[in-house]
Protein backbone atom coordinates (compact mmCIF):
# COMPACT_ATOMS: atom_id res chain seq x y z
CA UNK A 1 0.00 0.00 0.00
CA UNK A 2 1.17 3.57 -0.89
CA UNK A 3 0.02 7.23 0.84
CA UNK A 4 -0.66 10.12 -1.68
CA UNK A 5 -0.85 13.32 -0.04
CA UNK A 6 -1.42 16.66 -1.62
CA UNK A 7 -1.81 19.21 1.65
CA UNK A 8 -0.08 22.63 1.87
CA UNK A 9 2.08 21.31 5.32
CA UNK A 10 4.81 22.19 7.37
CA UNK A 11 7.88 20.00 8.05
CA UNK A 12 6.60 19.17 11.11
CA UNK A 13 3.30 18.46 9.88
CA UNK A 14 4.77 16.16 7.43
CA UNK A 15 6.65 13.92 9.95
CA UNK A 16 3.31 13.73 11.52
CA UNK A 17 1.70 12.07 8.80
CA UNK A 18 5.11 9.67 7.92
CA UNK A 19 4.52 8.76 11.61
CA UNK A 20 0.61 7.80 11.09
CA UNK A 21 1.08 5.76 7.90
CA UNK A 22 4.50 4.14 9.53
CA UNK A 23 5.81 1.56 6.73
CA UNK A 24 3.48 2.74 4.49
CA UNK A 25 5.26 5.05 1.62
CA UNK A 26 4.11 8.10 1.57
CA UNK A 27 4.40 10.59 -1.08
CA UNK A 28 3.79 14.69 -0.98
CA UNK A 29 3.16 16.72 -4.11
CA UNK A 30 2.52 20.43 -3.67
CA UNK A 31 -1.10 21.44 -3.96
CA UNK A 32 -1.90 22.82 -7.63
CA UNK A 33 1.47 22.67 -8.55
CA UNK A 34 1.49 19.00 -9.80
CA UNK A 35 4.23 17.08 -12.42
CA UNK A 36 3.79 14.37 -14.15
CA UNK A 37 5.69 12.18 -11.34
CA UNK A 38 2.75 12.93 -9.08
CA UNK A 39 0.63 11.59 -11.41
CA UNK A 40 2.51 8.47 -11.48
CA UNK A 41 2.32 8.19 -7.86
CA UNK A 42 -1.02 8.76 -7.57
CA UNK A 43 -2.16 6.26 -10.04
CA UNK A 44 -0.53 3.52 -8.14
CA UNK A 45 -1.15 4.56 -4.67
CA UNK A 46 -4.29 2.86 -2.65
CA UNK A 47 -5.25 6.15 -0.34
CA UNK A 48 -5.07 9.78 -1.15
CA UNK A 49 -5.63 12.53 0.59
CA UNK A 50 -6.55 16.04 -0.75
CA UNK A 51 -8.38 17.57 -3.81
CA UNK A 52 -6.73 15.52 -6.98
CA UNK A 53 -7.57 16.63 -10.69
CA UNK A 54 -10.49 15.18 -11.10
CA UNK A 55 -9.21 13.52 -14.50
CA UNK A 56 -6.66 11.49 -12.45
CA UNK A 57 -9.50 9.14 -10.97
CA UNK A 58 -10.48 7.18 -13.93
CA UNK A 59 -6.89 6.41 -14.06
CA UNK A 60 -6.10 5.46 -10.54
CA UNK A 61 -6.52 1.60 -10.58
CA UNK A 62 -5.11 1.06 -7.46
CA UNK A 63 -6.85 3.91 -5.81
CA UNK A 64 -9.52 2.66 -2.82
CA UNK A 65 -10.33 5.87 -0.68
CA UNK A 66 -9.93 9.15 -1.29
CA UNK A 67 -9.91 11.92 1.84
CA UNK A 68 -10.85 15.11 0.16
CA UNK A 69 -9.41 18.72 2.03
CA UNK A 70 -12.78 20.33 1.21
CA UNK A 71 -16.21 19.79 2.26
CA UNK A 72 -17.33 20.58 -1.38
CA UNK A 73 -17.12 18.05 -3.78
CA UNK A 74 -18.37 20.21 -6.81
CA UNK A 75 -15.68 19.50 -9.10
CA UNK A 76 -15.76 15.96 -8.93
CA UNK A 77 -19.52 15.48 -9.46
CA UNK A 78 -19.30 15.04 -13.27
CA UNK A 79 -17.50 11.90 -12.80
CA UNK A 80 -18.97 8.36 -13.49
CA UNK A 81 -19.92 7.41 -10.30
CA UNK A 82 -21.95 4.50 -10.85
CA UNK A 83 -18.53 2.82 -12.05
CA UNK A 84 -15.85 4.49 -10.23
CA UNK A 85 -18.12 4.51 -6.55
CA UNK A 86 -17.87 0.74 -6.88
CA UNK A 87 -14.30 0.80 -6.07
CA UNK A 88 -13.31 4.45 -4.38
CA UNK A 89 -14.75 5.35 -1.47
CA UNK A 90 -14.95 9.63 -1.24
CA UNK A 91 -14.96 11.45 2.11
CA UNK A 92 -14.98 15.22 2.61
CA UNK A 93 -14.49 17.64 5.51
CA UNK A 94 -18.00 18.09 6.69
CA UNK A 95 -18.15 19.76 9.89
CA UNK A 96 -14.86 20.74 10.14
CA UNK A 97 -15.04 24.37 8.48
CA UNK A 98 -18.00 25.23 11.13
CA UNK A 99 -16.45 27.72 13.19
CA UNK A 100 -14.50 29.86 10.36
CA UNK A 101 -17.46 30.10 7.65
CA UNK A 102 -20.33 30.97 10.54
CA UNK A 103 -17.21 33.46 12.08
CA UNK A 104 -16.55 35.13 8.21
CA UNK A 105 -20.97 35.39 7.71
CA UNK A 106 -20.91 36.97 11.17
CA UNK A 107 -17.83 38.93 10.73
CA UNK A 108 -19.71 40.39 7.42
CA UNK A 109 -23.12 41.18 8.50
CA UNK A 110 -21.65 43.20 11.26
CA UNK A 111 -19.40 44.98 9.31
CA UNK A 112 -22.77 45.64 6.84
CA UNK A 113 -24.55 46.65 9.72
CA UNK A 114 -22.02 48.99 11.43
CA UNK A 115 -20.80 50.57 8.35
CA UNK A 116 -17.40 49.12 8.67
CA UNK A 117 -17.29 48.57 5.02
CA UNK A 118 -18.37 52.32 4.34
CA UNK A 119 -15.93 53.88 6.93
CA UNK A 120 -12.81 51.49 5.71
CA UNK A 121 -13.43 53.08 2.18
CA UNK A 122 -13.66 56.46 3.76
CA UNK A 123 -10.15 55.53 5.18
CA UNK A 124 -8.74 55.24 2.14
CA UNK A 125 -9.45 58.67 0.98
CA UNK A 126 -8.30 59.96 4.89
CA UNK A 127 -12.29 61.46 4.93
CA UNK A 128 -14.04 62.23 8.35
CA UNK A 129 -17.47 61.61 7.63
CA UNK A 130 -19.41 60.98 11.25
CA UNK A 131 -22.22 63.38 11.10
CA UNK A 132 -23.49 61.32 8.01
CA UNK A 133 -22.97 58.22 8.49
CA UNK A 134 -24.34 57.55 12.47
CA UNK A 135 -28.30 57.49 11.43
CA UNK A 136 -27.63 54.95 9.47
CA UNK A 137 -26.15 52.35 11.28
CA UNK A 138 -28.35 49.66 12.60
CA UNK A 139 -27.74 46.98 15.14
CA UNK A 140 -27.86 43.25 14.81
CA UNK A 141 -30.09 43.07 17.84
CA UNK A 142 -33.42 41.08 17.19
CA UNK A 143 -32.61 40.72 13.57
CA UNK A 144 -34.82 38.06 11.80
CA UNK A 145 -32.00 35.76 9.93
CA UNK A 146 -33.21 32.83 7.54
CA UNK A 147 -30.21 30.33 7.05
CA UNK A 148 -30.65 28.49 4.05
CA UNK A 149 -29.15 25.29 5.38
CA UNK A 150 -29.25 23.08 8.26
CA UNK A 151 -26.02 21.62 8.57
CA UNK A 152 -23.29 22.25 10.71
CA UNK A 153 -22.48 25.78 9.93
CA UNK A 154 -25.71 26.89 9.73
CA UNK A 155 -25.93 25.51 13.68
CA UNK A 156 -23.10 27.10 14.31
CA UNK A 157 -24.07 30.23 13.25
CA UNK A 158 -27.37 30.18 15.17
CA UNK A 159 -25.31 29.65 17.77
CA UNK A 160 -23.28 33.21 17.30
CA UNK A 161 -26.47 34.96 16.25
CA UNK A 162 -28.28 33.71 19.75
CA UNK A 163 -26.38 36.62 22.06
CA UNK A 164 -27.73 39.26 19.51
CA UNK A 165 -30.92 38.12 20.59
CA UNK A 166 -31.65 37.15 16.83
CA UNK A 167 -34.80 35.03 15.30
CA UNK A 168 -33.45 32.70 13.70
CA UNK A 169 -34.79 30.17 11.54
CA UNK A 170 -33.33 27.42 9.49
CA UNK A 171 -34.37 26.54 6.09
CA UNK A 172 -34.39 22.67 5.57
CA UNK A 173 -35.14 19.92 3.10
CA UNK A 174 -38.18 19.94 5.42
CA UNK A 175 -39.57 23.10 4.66
CA UNK A 176 -41.43 23.72 1.70
CA UNK A 177 -40.49 26.70 -1.16
CA UNK A 178 -43.60 28.00 -0.32
CA UNK A 179 -42.57 27.94 3.15
CA UNK A 180 -39.55 30.02 2.85
CA UNK A 181 -40.87 32.52 0.88
CA UNK A 182 -43.64 33.32 3.72
CA UNK A 183 -40.45 33.92 5.46
CA UNK A 184 -39.07 36.46 3.32
CA UNK A 185 -40.96 39.70 3.31
CA UNK A 186 -39.72 39.85 7.34
CA UNK A 187 -35.93 38.53 6.40
CA UNK A 188 -33.71 41.19 7.49
CA UNK A 189 -30.81 39.06 6.63
CA UNK A 190 -30.74 36.05 3.89
CA UNK A 191 -27.60 33.53 4.65
CA UNK A 192 -26.75 30.68 1.94
CA UNK A 193 -25.25 27.90 2.96
CA UNK A 194 -26.58 24.82 1.28
CA UNK A 195 -24.81 22.73 -0.84
CA UNK A 196 -24.14 22.74 -4.74
CA UNK A 197 -26.79 20.59 -6.63
CA UNK A 198 -30.04 20.37 -8.66
CA UNK A 199 -32.34 21.49 -5.65
CA UNK A 200 -30.08 24.24 -5.07
CA UNK A 201 -29.39 26.09 -7.59
CA UNK A 202 -30.98 29.19 -8.30
CA UNK A 203 -33.01 28.83 -5.12
CA UNK A 204 -32.44 33.04 -4.80
CA UNK A 205 -33.47 34.35 -7.95
CA UNK A 206 -35.33 37.04 -8.90
CA UNK A 207 -38.39 36.98 -7.47
CA UNK A 208 -37.57 35.74 -3.77
CA UNK A 209 -34.73 38.16 -3.78
CA UNK A 210 -37.74 40.86 -4.39
CA UNK A 211 -39.78 39.12 -1.56
CA UNK A 212 -36.94 40.41 1.02
CA UNK A 213 -37.89 44.22 2.39
CA UNK A 214 -35.85 46.86 1.30
CA UNK A 215 -32.22 47.17 2.89
CA UNK A 216 -31.75 43.43 3.97
CA UNK A 217 -28.21 41.61 3.67
CA UNK A 218 -27.42 38.49 1.32
CA UNK A 219 -24.79 36.75 2.57
CA UNK A 220 -23.64 33.79 0.87
CA UNK A 221 -21.09 31.44 1.88
CA UNK A 222 -22.47 27.88 0.58
CA UNK A 223 -22.17 27.76 -3.15
CA UNK A 224 -22.29 30.30 -6.19
CA UNK A 225 -24.85 28.12 -7.92
CA UNK A 226 -27.47 29.35 -4.93
CA UNK A 227 -28.25 32.72 -6.21
CA UNK A 228 -29.03 34.34 -9.69
CA UNK A 229 -25.99 36.86 -10.04
CA UNK A 230 -27.23 38.67 -12.28
CA UNK A 231 -30.92 39.34 -9.99
CA UNK A 232 -28.34 40.06 -7.36
CA UNK A 233 -26.64 42.54 -9.01
CA UNK A 234 -29.27 44.60 -9.78
CA UNK A 235 -31.04 44.67 -6.52
CA UNK A 236 -27.36 45.86 -5.37
CA UNK A 237 -27.11 48.49 -7.76
CA UNK A 238 -30.91 49.95 -6.91
CA UNK A 239 -29.89 49.37 -3.66
CA UNK A 240 -33.35 47.72 -2.88
CA UNK A 241 -30.92 45.35 -1.11
CA UNK A 242 -28.78 46.62 1.97
CA UNK A 243 -25.37 44.86 1.04
CA UNK A 244 -24.35 41.39 -0.03
CA UNK A 245 -21.39 39.39 2.08
CA UNK A 246 -20.47 37.27 -0.63
CA UNK A 247 -17.76 34.22 -0.30
CA UNK A 248 -18.52 32.32 -2.84
CA UNK A 249 -19.70 33.15 -6.84
CA UNK A 250 -20.48 31.43 -9.75
CA UNK A 251 -17.33 32.01 -11.24
CA UNK A 252 -14.19 31.77 -8.98
CA UNK A 253 -11.78 33.07 -9.51
CA UNK A 254 -14.10 36.35 -10.00
CA UNK A 255 -13.33 38.09 -13.36
CA UNK A 256 -12.10 41.75 -12.90
CA UNK A 257 -14.69 43.13 -14.83
CA UNK A 258 -17.25 40.98 -12.84
CA UNK A 259 -20.33 43.83 -12.07
CA UNK A 260 -20.16 42.45 -8.57
CA UNK A 261 -16.77 43.71 -7.64
CA UNK A 262 -18.09 47.97 -8.27
CA UNK A 263 -21.65 46.80 -6.16
CA UNK A 264 -22.19 48.90 -3.28
CA UNK A 265 -22.23 47.41 0.06
CA UNK A 266 -21.16 44.39 -1.19
CA UNK A 267 -17.92 42.51 0.32
CA UNK A 268 -16.45 39.88 -1.15
CA UNK A 269 -14.33 37.24 0.81
CA UNK A 270 -12.97 35.28 -1.92
CA UNK A 271 -13.91 31.57 -0.40
CA UNK A 272 -11.83 32.25 2.14
CA UNK A 273 -13.91 31.59 4.95
CA UNK A 274 -13.10 28.40 5.65
CA UNK A 275 -9.73 29.43 6.10
CA UNK A 276 -7.37 29.52 9.65
CA UNK A 277 -3.88 29.60 11.15
CA UNK A 278 -5.47 25.59 12.00
CA UNK A 279 -7.18 24.92 8.99
CA UNK A 280 -3.51 22.62 8.19
CA UNK A 281 -4.06 20.65 11.56
CA UNK A 282 -7.83 20.31 11.55
CA UNK A 283 -8.02 18.57 8.14
CA UNK A 284 -4.49 16.14 9.00
CA UNK A 285 -6.86 15.30 12.39
CA UNK A 286 -9.87 14.45 10.35
CA UNK A 287 -7.22 12.18 8.01
CA UNK A 288 -5.69 10.19 11.00
CA UNK A 289 -9.42 9.57 12.46
CA UNK A 290 -10.37 7.89 8.80
CA UNK A 291 -6.83 6.87 8.50
CA UNK A 292 -6.96 4.62 11.40
CA UNK A 293 -10.54 3.28 10.36
CA UNK A 294 -9.57 2.53 6.82
CA UNK A 295 -6.30 0.58 8.61
CA UNK A 296 -8.50 -1.40 10.87
CA UNK A 297 -11.46 -2.20 8.63
CA UNK A 298 -13.99 0.08 10.64
CA UNK A 299 -15.83 2.71 8.48
CA UNK A 300 -15.12 5.77 7.82
CA UNK A 301 -16.85 8.89 8.53
CA UNK A 302 -18.18 11.65 6.34
CA UNK A 303 -18.60 9.45 3.30
CA UNK A 304 -19.76 11.47 0.18
CA UNK A 305 -23.25 10.38 -0.76
CA UNK A 306 -23.13 11.01 -5.04
CA UNK A 307 -26.52 10.13 -5.15
CA UNK A 308 -27.69 13.60 -3.01
CA UNK A 309 -24.89 15.01 -4.22
CA UNK A 310 -22.47 16.08 -0.94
Amino acid sequence: MSLYVELALTAAEKDRVRSLAGEVPVWFAEPKEHTDRDAEVFARAEVAVGNCPPEWLKQAASLRWLQLSSMGIDRYVGLDWAELGRRITVTNLTGTFADPVAQTCLAGILALYRGVDELARLGERHQWSTTPLRPGLRLLTGASVVILGAGTIARRLAELLAPFGCEVTLYSRRMTPGELDALLPETDVLVGLLPGTEETAGLVDAARLALLPRGAIFVNAGRGSLVDEDALVAALRERRLGGAVLDVTATEPLPPDHPLWSCPRTLLTQHTAGGSDQESGQILEVFEDNWRRFTSGRPLRNVVEWSRGF
